[in-house]
C-alpha cells in the first residue's frame, strides 16, 4: 500500500496519521517536536508491516491532530492513542514510541498492555534520571533543541535544513518553524512540570506483560542512558540495544539500524550492542 494520510475522529478530535505498507499493524509514536512526515524509517518498515506514524493529540499544525484543550498530562495523550487504536480495531499493535512519544507508549502499556503485541522504547522519556538530566528543550530556540537530538549536524542539516531539496533553499522553513512552536506549546501544556518524568511510571511498568525493547543512541544528549537502564530494569521482559555513533532521534538519524532492530529482534543484524535486563 502506498504511504497515505487518514484522519481518524476520536472523541470529538481528528487524529492524523502517514500510512503505507503491508503486513502487521505497527503504529509510531514521534518525539515532542512531532513528526516530520514519511521518512525513511518508516519506508523501511513498511516492507514488513502496515505502518502508522500517527499525529499525538495536539502535535502536527493546523493539518495534525486536534488539540485536546483539557489534556494536561502525557497519559491523558495515551488514553486518546489507546481509544484511537480500539477505533482503528488493528488487533495487538507493535508499538514504537521515540523520545516524548516513548513516553505516552509507555504510559499506554501501563494502563492497556492487550492493545500491544510489543513495545519499543527509542531514547524515551518519562522517567526521572537519579543523576542526569533530561535536556531542558524550553531553555532554548526550536531549532537548537532539535538539533541537540543528532550526534551529527549533517543529518540534522538533510532533513530539516534543506528537507532533501536544494541545498540553496533558506535554512528553514516558516511552515517548520510554525508547526515547532504549535508542538512546543502542547508539550508545555502536558509535560513541563514536573519536567519529561511521571514518578509514578516506574513502578506501574511492572505490570506491562508485553515483551520490550529499549533502543538508544550511545550518544544521546537528550534523555541520558541511565534512563534506558532504568526500563530495563522496570519492565518484565525487556533488553537494551544500543546503536552505535547516534543520538537520541534514532529513528531519524540511524533509521535503518533501527528497522532492523524492530524486524529482526537481533542486535547483530542492525550493528547494535544488545543487552538484556536481569528480570528478563
Amino acid at each position: 500500500m502506498a504511504m497515505q494520510t487518514v484522519t481518524t475522529t476520536v472523541a470529538g478530535l481528528g487524529m492524523r496519521e502517514f500510512t503505507g505498507g503491508s503486513g502487521d499493524p505497527l503504529v509510531m509514536l514521534h518525539h515532542s517536536f512531532g513528526n516530520p512526515g514519511w521518512m525513511p524509517v518508516h519506508e523501511a518498515l513498511a516492507d514488513h508491516y502496515t505502518v502508522h506514524a500517527l499525529d499525538l493529540p495536539g502535535y502536527g499544525g493546523t493539518e495534525g491532530s486536534e488539540r485536546p484543550e483539557w489534556a494536561r498530562h502525557p497519559r491523558d495523550l495515551a488514553l486518546l492513542v489507546g481509544q484511537w487504536l480500539r477505533a482503528k480495531d488493528l488487533g495487538p499493535v507493535e508499538l514504537v514510541g521515540c523520545g516524548f512519544g516513548g513516553w505516552v507508549a509507555a504510559e499506554l502499556a501501563t494502563m492497556a498492555p492487550e492493545l500491544l503485541k510489543r513495545l519499543i522504547l527509542v531514547g524515551a522519556a518519562g522517567l526521572l534520571p537519579e543523576k542526569g538530566s533530561i535536556y531542558d528543550q524550553f531553555l532554548v530556540s526550536h531549532s537548537n533543541y532539535v538539533q541537540a537530538a543528532f550526534s551529527r549536524l549533517e543529518a540534522y542539516d538533510a532533513i530539516f535544513s534543506s528537507n532533501g531539496d536544494s541545498p540553496d533553499e533558506l535554512p528553514m522553513s516558516d511552515d517548520t518553524l510554525v508547526i515547532w512552536d504549535m508542538n512546543r506549546e502542547m508539550t508545555t501544556r502536558v509535560a513541563w512540570k514536573p519536567y519529561m518524568y511521571n514518578r509514578r511510571l516506574r513502578p506501574l511498568l511492572g505490570g506491562v506483560n508485553v515483551p520490550a525493547v529499549v533502543v538508544w543512541g550511545d550518544n544521546d544528549s537528550v534523555v541520558p542512558m541511565e534512563c534506558a537502564h532504568a526500563f530495563v530494569e522496570a519492565l518484565p521482559d525487556a533488553r537494551l540495544e544500543i546503536v552505535p555513533d547516534c543520538g537520541h532521534a534514532v529513528d531519524l538519524e540511524a533509521p535503518e539500524s533501527l528497522a532492523a532492530i524492530i524486524t529482526s529482534g537481533t542486535a547483530k543484524s542492525a550493528g547494535a550492542a544488545q543487552i538484556t535486563g536481569g528480570n528478563s
